[in-house]
C-alpha cells in the first residue's frame, strides 16, 4: 500500500500529531468527546487531492444486462490495475489476452471516462514504450472506516492502492451507538470534498461482523450495533454503498490478492493483536460462512478451559496466544492494552534477559503453533500467512513455534507441511483488505455501468 500524506493544506485549528484538539472538532462530534483531526482538501489536482467529479451523478437505477456486458473486459483490466499497481500496459494485454487495437480502444474509453490513467513507463532494456496504468485523477474512490481496538480512523483510497488519512479520533468512554455516529459525520464531511468520486465506504472491525451488522465486539465489551449508521449523514440520494467486514478476515484477503499468499489457490491467514482471528481465502475470495461471520478462530476451545473469556465462551484460544497469556506466563496483573504489552515484552527480549520474558514467549509460542498446526489439519491449506504480533512470537521463540506446529499435523501433512509465511503487510493489511473490496464493488461490471 502506498501512503500519502495529506497533500492539502490543514485546518490551522487542528493537530495531526495526536495532540489533543485546542477548538470546536469540524466533523461536528458533541462537545466532551474524543477530539477528531481531519485532513481538508483543496482544489490541488491529483488522485486524492479532492477534487468534484460533477460529471459523474449518482445512479438512479440498475443498469441493464447489455450495459453490464459491454463493461466486463473493462472491469477485468481495472481490477487488475488495483491487484497489481505499477502493472504496464503491455502486461495487462498479455495477462487478458487483448490485442493491442482493441487494448488501445479500450484504455482510451476508459481514460476519457476518468477511470484510468498513464504515465510512460521507465526504459530498462529496448523495445517499443510502454505506459503504466495508474489511477485517474478524477476517478472513483473509495472511504476505508478502520474500527480498531484502540480507536478509529477513516482513510480515502484510489484505484492503485494510494491511501490518505483523513480523519481520527479514539472513542473515549463511548459505546458504538455514541461513536458511530460522530464517524458518520466525519466521513461525509471527508466525502463532500470529492464531489461524487467517493462510490463505496468498507469498514475494517476488530470485532464480528455479518453483513453491515457488528454482532460482537470482544475486547470492548461491546454487543451488536448497526453499522450502516456510518453513512447515514450522506445524501440520500448519493450515499455510497456500504461494505463490512472483520480486521484480521480483511487482512487474509490482502495477503491473498497482493501479499505473501499471492497465486495460493488456498490461503489460511491468522492475525493476533487481542486475541486472534484470521480467514479462509479460497481463489482470492473469503471464505465468510452462512452469516459472513466466520474466521473466529480465536474462539476455539484450544485453551484452557478454566479461563473465561470475554466472548462468553470459556477455554479460547484467543486467550493463549496474546498479551494476555504473555502476562499470565509472567505471573503479572492482565494488561489493560494487551497489544502493547505483548509488543513491550517482544521487543525486549535479547540473550541474557529476563528468564520470565523468555518462558513466556515459548510458552505462548507453543500454543500458538499447536494451533495453527490443528487449523492446518481442518483447511488444508497451500499456504498460512500470520500477522499482526504472531511474526515477532514466532521469531523470539523459532523452536517452541516450530516443534508445536509440525507435532499438531496429521501424519501426511508432515511430510510436506504447508509453509507458514510473515504476512506482507503488517499493521496495514486490513485496510488493503477493505480496499480490495471496495473496489471489488466499485470495478464490478454493474458500477462501472452507473459511472458514465
Amino acid at each position: 500500500m502506498t501512503r500519502h500524506a495529506p497533500d492539502w493544506p490543514l485546518r490551522a485549528d487542528l493537530d495531526l500529531t495526536g495532540a489533543p484538539a485546542t477548538s470546536t472538532d469540524p466533523a461536528g462530534v458533541a462537545s466532551g468527546e474524543p477530539p477528531v483531526r481531519v485532513a481538508q482538501p483543496s482544489s490541488k489536482r491529483g488522485p486524492l487531492t479532492g477534487k468534484p467529479a460533477a460529471a459523474h451523478r449518482p445512479p438512479t437505477k440498475a443498469p441493464d444486462r447489455a450495459a453490464r456486458q459491454r463493461w466486463s473486459t473493462a472491469s477485468d483490466l481495472l481490477r487488475l490495475v488495483h491487484a497489481q499497481p505499477g502493472i504496464t500496459r503491455t502486461e495487462a494485454c498479455e495477462r487478458l489476452g487483448l490485442a493491442s487495437g482493441a487494448a488501445a480502444e479500450l484504455i482510451e474509453r476508459l481514460r476519457r471516462a476518468h477511470l484510468i490513467g498513464e504515465r510512460r513507463a521507465k526504459r530498462d532494456a529496448p523495445g517499443r514504450p510502454t505506459t503504466v496504468l495508474t489511477a485517474h485523477p478524477d476517478g472513483p474512490l473509495a472511504l476505508v472506516i478502520e474500527l480498531s481496538m484502540a480507536g478509529w480512523r477513516i482513510w480515502c483510497g484510489d484505484l492503485d492502492g494510494s491511501v490518505s488519512e483523513v480523519a481520527a479520533s479514539s472513542y473515549g468512554n463511548q459505546d458504538p451507538a455514541g461513536f458511530l455516529p460522530g464517524i458518520a459525520k466525519a466521513a461525509a464531511t471527508a466525502a463532500r470534498g470529492y464531489g461524487n468520486r467517493v462510490r463505496t465506504v468498507a469498514a475494517a472491525v476488530a470485532g464480528t461482523v455479518s453483513g453491515t451488522r457488528l454482532l460482537q465486539f470482544s475486547t470492548r465489551g461491546w454487543d451488536e450495533a448497526d453499522l450502516s449508521v456510518l453513512t447515514s449523514r450522506f445524501p440520500s440520494n448519493s450515499a455510497p454503498l456500504l461494505l463490512a467486514g472483520n480486521d484480521a478476515a480483511l487482512a487474509g484477503l490482502a495477503e491473498a490478492r497482493g501479499g505473501a499468499a499471492r497465486g495460493a489457490r488456498v490461503a489460511l491467514h491468522l492475525l493476533v493483536a487481542v486475541g486472534v482471528g484470521g480467514a479462509l481465502i479460497v481463489d482470492g475470495q473469503m471464505v465468510a460462512g452462512a452469516q459472513g461471520a466466520g474466521g473466529e478462530y480465536g474462539h476455539l476451545p484450544l485453551g484452557d478451559p478454566g479461563l473465561q473469556c470475554p466472548c462468553g465462551a470459556r477455554g479460547c484460544w484467543d486467550l493463549m496466544v496474546d498479551g494476555r497469556a504473555l502476562a499470565r506466563h509472567r505471573g503479572d496483573a492482565p494488561p489493560t492494552d494487551p497489544l502493547a504489552y505483548a509488543r513491550n515484552l517482544l521487543n525486549r527480549l535479547r540473550p541474557g534477559t529476563d528468564s520470565r520474558d523468555r518462558a513466556a514467549a515459548e510458552l505462548t509460542a507453543r500454543d500458538l503453533g499447536a494451533g495453527i498446526g490443528g487449523l492446518a489439519n481442518a483447511h488444508d491449506p497451500d499456504i498460512i500467512t500470520v500477522g499482526g504480533i504472531a511474526p515477532n512470537l514466532r521469531a523470539a521463540a523459532p523452536d517452541a513455534f516450530n516443534e508445536a506446529y509440525l507435532a499438531g499435523l496429521m501424519t501426511f501433512h508432515r511430510r510436506n507441511p504447508p509453509p507458514v509465511l510473515d504476512a506482507t503487510y503488517g499493521d496495514e493489511g486490513p485496510v488493503r483488505g477493505a480496499l480490495a473490496l471496495a473496489f471489488d464493488e466499485i470495478t464490478s461490471p454493474a458500477s462501472l455501468a452507473t459511472w458514465v
